[in-house]
């Protein structure tokens, strides 16, 4: 197709693809807290009182006023009035004032007048009812203010942030049983080709498994996705059209592979051209793996054609399908991925001019971590399952030397 001729750089063409994506506010619905995991906030979380809601300790000791402790030292140790034991799950009953101290362990409340915590190991017991010190302390040392993490009202967890174990912890402390989350994407996937089987089947000489429909579906429901199969089509163009439209119709965005390349019997770009406007906005992508890639957006839903070859279809569909779902969701672009640094173990060479996607494994050493590139072709799915990561090669560039330090961005 003349579409494909022209290949477009992978950052604009994502850039294309998400400016014609129209992504209105999230529906949104309530869910309990604890099985929030993963999902996105759909409205700013507001603290309703501050946390901790009482001073307590950090360390296990003795809440004296730190005034009380000015001058003590190993040399010339404190002496204080033990008046008492701070209980753990309770207010302390007891007051404290000058040279006077209450036994206190980790998270006990302090007792009104105190204003810090010697810790345990710089004291000991002089006589019966007498602490003796032996360092001093500031005020506020060893203690945790009221609203020291968190202030009554305070904006904790913005509007499009996704939910992980810290932000599960923070909402438990602060007694949030309910939270408003964005709907799950609802990501259509359609596999095409006569040869392509579901896994189910044994495949005669010619068949291939689909690999595709099972490894987007994971990519989706980790992004925060819903995936919904409708099937393998023939190579039909009618076949597909109606599946597709369907799709359209049901869900946010829809997912094609294989038909992408340029080739008499692939007609995903002109099913996707068929679809509504503006249609296919990229046929070919300036990138390896998934040159054939299209890119494609009808009546502001995103409509992918990606490449049959499984490699080139998952590294793709974290380039593009990943970046459709948190726009959908209400992610703030530009987010950070996790990643880590590495040394090369070998040369790699590219292409100048083109973006190249290299995968790699991460070899543990005590001189940090080495990035080994694993070399296969992108029909092969288990050189991916063998990857931990994959380094970008810029497309000003013609490779990487070994020994260079690259980013690695971690497949998770």
């Amino acid at each position: 197709m003349p579409e494909f001729l022209t290949l477009l750089p992978p950052d604009d063409a994502r850039s294309l693809l998400l400016a014609n994506v129209i992504a209105p506010l999230p529906a949104s619905q309530t869910i309990e807290t604890d099985s929030a995991l993963g999902r996105v906030t759909a409205e700013d979380v507001i603290a309703p009182h501050p946390l901790p809601a009482f001073p307590r300790s950090t360390v296990d000791g003795y809440a004296v006023r730190a005034r009380d402790s000015y001058g003590a030292s190993d040399s010339l140790p404190g002496y204080l009035t033990l008046i008492g034991e701070v209980p753990m799950g309770a207010a302390p009953t007891l007051t404290l004032s000058h040279a006077q101290c209450a036994l206190i362990h980790t998270g006990g409340m302090l007792p009104p007048g105190a204003n810090a915590v010697i810790m345990l190991e710089y004291t000991q017991s002089a006589r019966p009812g007498e602490i003796e010190i032996q360092r001093a302390v500031a005020e506020g040392e060893n203690v945790i203010r009221v609203g020291e993490d968190v202030t009554q009202n305070q904006v904790v967890i913005p509007r499009g942030i996704r939910i992980r174990p810290a932000e599960m912890g923070g909402l438990m402390a602060l007694g949030i049983q309910k939270l408003r989350v964005s709907n799950k994407v609802r990501v259509a996937l359609i596999s095409s080709g006569d040869e392509v089987i579901p896994p189910s089947q044994i495949p005669q000489p010619g068949q291939v498994r689909d690999i595709n429909s099972y490894t987007l579906a994971a990519l989706v429901t980790q992004a925060g996705g819903e995936p919904v199969f409708y099937g393998i089509v023939p190579d039909s163009f009618e076949a597909l059209r109606l599946t597709a439209a369907r799709a359209l119709t049901d869900c946010d965005m829809v997912i094609i592979t294989a038909g992408s390349s340029a080739s008499t019997r692939d007609m995903t770009a002109d099913v996707i051209a068929a679809l509504g406007e503006p249609g296919v906005l990229v046929h070919g992508i300036n990138t390896r793996p998934g040159k054939p890639t299209i890119l494609g957006a009808c009546a502001g839903k995103a409509v992918i054609g990606l490449p049959g070859n499984p490699v080139s279809a998952l590294v793709n569909g974290y380039l593009f399908v990943v970046p459709v779902i948190e726009k959908l969701l209400g992610i703030p672009e530009g987010r950070p991925k996790p990643s880590v640094k590495a040394t090369l173990t070998v040369n790699l060479a590219s292409q100048t001019g083109r973006e190249d996607w290299q995968p790699v494994k991460l070899l543990a050493t005590p001189g940090g971590w080495q990035a080994e590139p694993i070399f296969g072709k992108s029909n092969l799915i288990f050189s991916l399952a063998a990857a931990d990561g994959l380094i970008k090669i810029h497309p000003d560039a013609n490779g990487i030397s070994a020994g260079a330090v690259v980013d690695v961005f971690l497949m998770q």
